[in-house]
């Protein structure tokens, strides 16, 4: 039986996440060809989006780079999550005047990187995407700021908190003067 051509969005969809995951395992065409038992040349052609992968050449190249069927072939959402200042789930100490509030967990193998920022109004930090898989974190201290995935960026006050996905272009706006945040890079 003939295999169908799978709709264009779905072969780019494809070949940037085989491109993506494949960096991300840190392997090469070849490598990744030979683990998965495909030819190189048959996966060269799907990271370029010419090619018209079966079930059964994903599902191996799945397996290969041990990741889910659907983080190939589904476009990735971005995961923003934010928290405002009065929200949250909060610890208090039992000697102290001190209050926790947990806003993000660290995954399992990443790493992060701290930063205070200062901002002024005027134009926006508008960063281009980071590596595969870095994620970032931003609380406001004072002032008020534009932050987040450039398409959609969230408006925060201070205590409030955004998470959201730095391997994609992001966006922050001081709102008004001497507008400070700290801010997390998660790299995984």
């Amino acid at each position: 039986m003939a295999q169908s051509p799978a709709p264009l969005s779905v072969i780019s969809v494809i070949a940037t996440s085989l491109q993506r995951e494949r960096r991300r395992a840190g392997l090469s065409l070849a490598e990744l060809a030979r683990r998965a038992g495909v030819a190189k040349s048959t996966l060269s052609q799907l990271e370029s989006g010419t090619g018209n992968p079966s079930v059964e050449t994903l599902w191996a190249l799945c397996v290969a780079l041990d990741v889910t069927f659907a983080q190939i072939v589904e476009p990735p959402e971005p995961k923003v999550h934010v928290i405002r200042a009065a929200e949250g789930p909060t610890i208090a100490s039992e000697h102290a005047d001190y209050v926790a509030k947990v806003l993000s967990a660290c995954p399992p193998n990443a790493r992060r990187d701290l930063y205070l920022v200062t901002a002024q109004p005027g134009t926006a930090r508008e960063s281009d995407p980071h590596r595969a898989g870095t994620y970032e974190h931003v609380v406001l201290s004072t002032g008020r700021a534009l932050a987040g995935v450039s398409e959609n960026p969230v408006e925060i006050g201070p205590g409030d908190y955004v998470g959201y996905p730095g391997d994609v272009p992001h966006i922050f706006k001081a709102l008004e003067p001497e507008t400070v945040a700290v801010l997390v890079s998660e790299h995984v």
